[in-house]
């Protein structure tokens, strides 16, 4: 009578599902949580319709109990006691995904993700120059150096953690292309190239574009022109561009204002993604020395020399 009893409960055990309205149910197995507990708290949200003791001396009898580990769970509707209990023996956690979109900057990146409420905070002064003392990189300035990508992450995880990712990722894709890089590029160091890269992100979406805008760059460099490229001033001027680049802008001059200077900028302005890296180690080649923005599909026109450059931008500038 006991056995057939037992028995009874057992396959009500094993073939009771939770009662989970929705499409599933996320729980949280905190550390150090055992199956006692665990039981318990499913009892007390009314989803296990069982005595709390059942999942624990199954858990016992079937040597498992040991094996749950922490972390946030989605249980899906109609799961049962073991199969619930071979979930958190997988570990099969909820992972969350961030995205860090190519052309932002780290300032605008470190922003984002503090305001993401999914991340566990431990940042407390987030400028970037704090964020790198926290990654123990306090002699890198940060900007360009995290890597556009999509992460996953599962809850705990700190924003320490997801940008030290970012910044591992980006040191690892600037060395491998580094080493496949053309030859005789006017870049003495990856750095450099990581600069380039930002540059032409920032100038293009177009993906074609890119190793012709880059060629137009090298050459400039090569040939000792300024780059003279408007997203470096506006980098430059901060908080006070307005959205509205004046001419007063071009000729105020600072380290980012690639009008009144030569060479490269001292730092990246924005993080670039792998194709603007290959674009800025694999120039196109050719005679383009100008370009200028038509307007259309945030497409450019390229020239050679200045009079059919400055025509250009009486046709699609001037609208002349």
């Amino acid at each position: 009578m006991i056995s057939a009893i037992a028995w009874d409960q057992y396959k009500k055990f094993i073939s009771t599902p939770l009662q989970i309205d929705e499409l599933s149910y996320v729980y949280t197995v905190a550390s150090g949580s055992n199956l006692q507990q665990i039981s318990r708290d499913l009892v007390d949200a009314k989803l296990s319709l069982l005595p709390a003791e059942y999942l624990r001396i199954y858990g016992r009898l079937t040597d498992k109990a040991r094996l749950i580990k922490a972390g946030e769970y989605r249980i899906e509707a109609n799961t049962t006691l073991p199969q619930l209990l071979d979930l958190l023996i997988a570990g099969q956690v909820i992972q969350y995904s961030f995205t860090i979109v190519e052309g932002m900057t780290a300032q605008q990146l470190i922003t984002m993700i503090v305001e993401d409420e999914r991340f566990s905070k431990t940042l407390i002064n987030t400028s970037l120059a704090a964020v790198m003392q926290a990654l123990k990189l306090p002699l890198n300035d940060g900007e360009g150096e995290f890597s556009p990508e999509t992460y996953y992450f599962i809850s705990g995880t700190t924003e320490v953690q997801i940008l030290r990712r970012a910044h591992r990722l980006m040191t690892t894709n600037l060395a491998e292309a580094w080493k496949n890089k053309a030859e005789n590029l006017p870049y003495k160091t990856p750095y450099e190239a990581l600069i380039m890269a930002s540059i032409i992100e920032k100038e293009t979406g177009i993906a074609e574009e890119r190793p012709q805008i880059a060629g137009v760059f090298v050459r400039r460099l090569e040939k000792g022109m300024r780059l003279q490229t408007d997203p470096t001033v506006i980098y430059g001027l901060g908080t006070q561009f307005d959205g509205n680049l004046r001419r007063k802008d071009l000729r105020a001059d600072t380290p980012y204002n690639t009008y009144t200077r030569h060479g490269l900028p001292p730092t990246p302005i924005a993080l670039p993604s792998k194709e603007s890296i290959e674009a800025a180690l694999h120039p196109q080649s050719g005679k383009s020395l100008y370009f200028v923005a038509t307007g259309k599909d945030g497409r450019h026109v390229f020239s050679a020399n200045l009079a059919d450059h400055n025509k250009a931008v009486r046709q699609y500038q001037l609208k002349k």
